[in-house]
């Protein structure tokens, strides 16, 4: 019963990833549309119409902590399902590039604070043993709303002349029943000892989640981390130095894959390499269906190998399948050969770095810090997140798609040489005593 109540509570909460999902790739079946609509530069329409969504996803991930530690786990994802109800209906109704941009940027912070505050929330509840394929339920849901996105962005491409607004409009029927679900989940029992000190209501939320004697034994963990914190420690402390780079490069690394770029312009990168416009639309499905099972498959590997050992793999499925996508551009490479070979870095993202990133950073922190580190690594994933496809229509006309994705490239190589010497294991380890080691470490 405990574990099926976590389990549920676990899927629920996930259930911000599937917002987070479908609102990141949705515009990317609006892109030419709105470039065209509004007659917008390449640099305009990158930076504004395009990019807003994710310099909100930036401001969400620097400040998100502060709602998810001083009201708590829960409000702070009820909040963010009415972020993402109020973006899809102002997007789908916007009349001009700004009001656009505006409710764009709202689902933008929405996106930004579900990093931080849906993985702190769950790996707070997950048994050890679980957590990973628990909190890597929200990568999941993030990709099915990917692939949902793409299927739906499909099936509304001859709506008409605003067929760009049903796309974005149809979002608000999934964060309204998101609201409603999440309303009805249980405050994280470390949030309510560490922060609210009850530790009674800390204790009857665990006995819920879990039997009895691991539920004290989770109880006496977190007293005794509880009793180590100092008031006013802050997470740029010396002491958490380790913890900070790993986050750090964790995220860097996720984007300088070049993910969110590929994702936001999937059909005009398919339309870039020769394919008629609504195969190469077509064909990003192909890429959402890849992204769900490989997800799958690093959902269920993630506890048994670890996330060392999933990097690892992904990081040479992006060195291949880079390499190979940069030869197709410069060799004029037509037909197949460019999506089959986007095929393969999606797999070797959802692997890798999908599955375990939003895992990772959420077990390296101590409870009283762990909203901060979470909005930490969120912050610099989101900041190149941002960064990064807003310049890629100009970089395209500039330099070439076979130049970018080249750099790509040479980025995971260096992403393979980080996993290899400075990437610890963190599977199965409770995570007060996660934290705890990678203190000592910094000394």
């Amino acid at each position: 019963m405990q574990a099926s109540r976590t389990l549920y509570f676990s899927v629920v909460v996930a259930l911000a990833g599937f917002l987070f999902g479908f609102d990141t790739v949705v515009i990317s079946g609006a892109d030419k549309a709105l470039q065209e609509l509004w007659n917008s530069t390449d640099l305009f329409h990158g930076v504004v119409v395009m990019s807003t969504a994710l310099w909100g996803t930036v401001i969400g991930a620097l400040f998100g902590s502060v709602p998810t530690n001083r009201l708590g786990r829960k409000v702070t994802l009820i909040g963010i399902g009415l972020l993402f109800l109020i973006s899809a209906v102002g997007s789908a109704a916007a009349n001009s590039p700004w009001v656009f941009a505006l409710f764009r940027f709202t689902g933008g912070l929405g996106i930004g604070i579900s990093t931080i505050a849906a993985p702190a929330y769950v790996s707070e509840i997950a048994p050890a043993g679980q957590r990973g394929k628990l909190v890597a339920l929200y990568q999941f849901n993030i990709v099915f709303g990917i692939l949902i996105a793409f299927i739906s962005n499909y099936l509304l491409r001859n709506s008409g002349e605003s067929a760009w607004r049903f796309m974005l409009g149809v979002e608000a029927l999934p964060a309204f029943v998101y609201v409603v679900l999440v309303s009805r989940v249980p405050e994280s029992p470390r949030w309510l000892l560490d922060y609210r000190n009850n530790e009674g209501a800390a204790r009857r939320t665990l006995l819920s989640l879990l039997p009895e004697s691991e539920a004290e034994n989770e109880l006496k963990s977190m007293r005794n981390e509880k009793k180590e914190e100092l008031n006013g420690e802050r997470i740029y402390q010396p002491k958490y130095r380790r913890a900070l780079l790993l986050a750090f490069f964790i995220a860097l690394f996720n984007q300088l894959s070049g993910i969110n770029a590929f994702l936001y312009y999937a059909p005009r990168i398919f339309e870039l390499a020769g394919m008629a416009k609504s195969t190469a639309l077509l064909s990003t499905i192909g890429v959402g269906i890849i992204n769900l099972i490989c997800t799958l498959i690093g959902i269920s590997m993630i506890d048994r190998f670890g996330r060392r050992t999933l990097m690892l793999i992904g990081s040479v499925g992006y060195i291949v399948s880079l390499g190979l996508v940069t030869v197709a551009f410069k060799l004029g490479w037509s037909g197949m050969s460019v999506p089959v070979f986007f095929f393969l870095f999606i797999a070797a993202h959802a692997v890798g770095q999908g599955a375990v990133i939003w895992v990772f950073i959420s077990e390296i922190f101590p409870t009283r810090l762990r909203a901060s580190g979470q909005a930490f690594g969120s912050s610099v994933h989101w900041f190149l997140a941002a960064a990064i496809p807003s310049l890629i229509p100009y970089l395209f006309t500039a330099v070439g798609p076979a130049s970018v994705f080249a750099f790509f490239c040479v980025m995971m190589v260096f992403q393979l040489f980080w996993v290899l010497k400075r990437m610890p294991e963190t599977k199965g380890k409770r995570l007060e005593d996660l934290s705890k080691s990678l203190i000592l470490r910094s000394k």
